[in-house]
């Protein structure tokens, strides 16, 4: 693991790997960390192996409030403009950017299917929080009726919503940063979605119903959870609490090793975030390699391809989690030398007691 401070703005990019090319998103935060970059870069890494890239994982991350964001990501891209134009590092947007903040670096591609819209939100949107509810399904044998509690009403949270209720799931539960929600009978989300639009992260306040502190969406019972935040948010502590049958992570990292393994005791099925979570890295391979051609294309690669991804991972005897750590591990070692692997899967540390 190599991580470089940036010298033009407050930030890391991390490298996992020592190879020619590596690529992850670029996150935006006040209070990202160096040792949050390493653990995003090594989820990029099993990713990109679970798919069968010759790539190393990276991921940047960016210190700045929202008054500083546009001058830092200006700057940003004006350092790692000469990494880009030699193929060592590709990246798109995460948590806090947005695919436009890009556009100045050599390989942006406005003609991107990814960078398009379809249905009123960006493909590469889409086909993330795709994956994620397809992971989910597959694990459920179907979601007609199953229950989900999400976390997060952004890009990717709202996504989820979406694609979950086309399926035929009920989102219960759903939480911001302003708190959880929680209906058995499942929420209004058409109303929730016009309320976002108009209040932000604050929409959970404005539905009439009580709203209970953000992490209280972990203790609702639902078939389905979706983890949404940042690094390491499922803990010991936190997983013996959790009530529902599976965890579909739209997060990077969400599991803490002891996490995991608490969930793990007590029978939840606990999907691997790097795969649920692979839909946007599978729609821009296959953009790249001309592949998709449009929308529905792209939702076709990415369902078919979490879904394998998915089925495989649960006949392990291990649970999906190390299922999908299995076929990352194999492929790394097939052009790496035993020096040169990852020192473990992708696992927050757990807090300090």
């Amino acid at each position: 693991m190599r991580i470089v401070e940036l010298v033009s703005v407050d930030g890391y990019v991390a490298f996992d790997l020592d190879c020619p090319t590596s690529a992850g998103g670029t996150r935006l935060a006040p209070d990202v960390t160096p040792g949050e970059a390493g653990l995003l870069a090594r989820a990029m890494t099993y990713k990109l192996a679970v798919l069968g890239e010759r790539i190393g994982g990276a991921k940047a991350v960016l210190r700045a409030t929202d008054e500083e964001r546009e001058i830092t990501l200006a700057r940003y891209c004006q350092e790692i403009a000469p990494l880009i134009e030699k193929g060592e590092f590709l990246t798109a947007s995460d948590l806090g950017t947005r695919t436009q903040d890009f556009a100045s670096l050599p390989d942006y591609r406005a003609d991107s299917l990814m960078h398009q819209e379809a249905g009123g939100e960006l493909v590469d949107t889409m086909v993330t929080g795709l994956g994620v509810v397809v992971a989910a399904e597959s694990a459920l044998g179907g979601l007609a009726g199953r229950t989900l509690a999400v976390e997060g009403f952004g890009k990717v949270g709202g996504a989820v919503v979406r694609e979950a209720a086309l399926r035929g799931g009920r989102v219960v539960a759903l939480s911001t940063l302003y708190g959880c929600v929680a209906d058995p009978a499942g929420l209004d989300v058409a109303a929730l979605t016009r309320l976002r639009a108009r209040h932000g992260d604050a929409c959970v306040s404005r539905l009439g119903l009580p709203v209970l502190p953000p992490e209280a969406l972990y203790e609702v019972a639902a078939d389905v959870l979706v983890p949404g935040a940042r690094t390491g948010t499922l803990t010991a502590a936190r997983a013996a609490l959790v009530r529902a049958l599976v965890i579909a992570p739209a997060a990077n990292v969400p599991y803490t090793e002891a996490g995991l393994r608490t969930l793990r005791e007590r029978g939840v099925v606990t999907l691997a975030d790097f795969v649920c979570s692979a839909g946007a890295t599978i729609g821009y391979l296959a953009d790249r390699t001309g592949r998709v051609r449009d929308a529905d294309a792209a939702r076709a690669v990415v369902e078919e391809r979490i879904a394998r991804l998915t089925a495989g991972a649960l006949e392990h005897p291990d649970g999906p989690f190390a299922g999908s750590c299995a076929v990352a591990e194999r492929f790394l070692a097939t052009w790496r030398d035993p020096g040169g692997l990852p020192a473990g899967p992708p696992l927050a540390p757990d807090p300090e007691p």
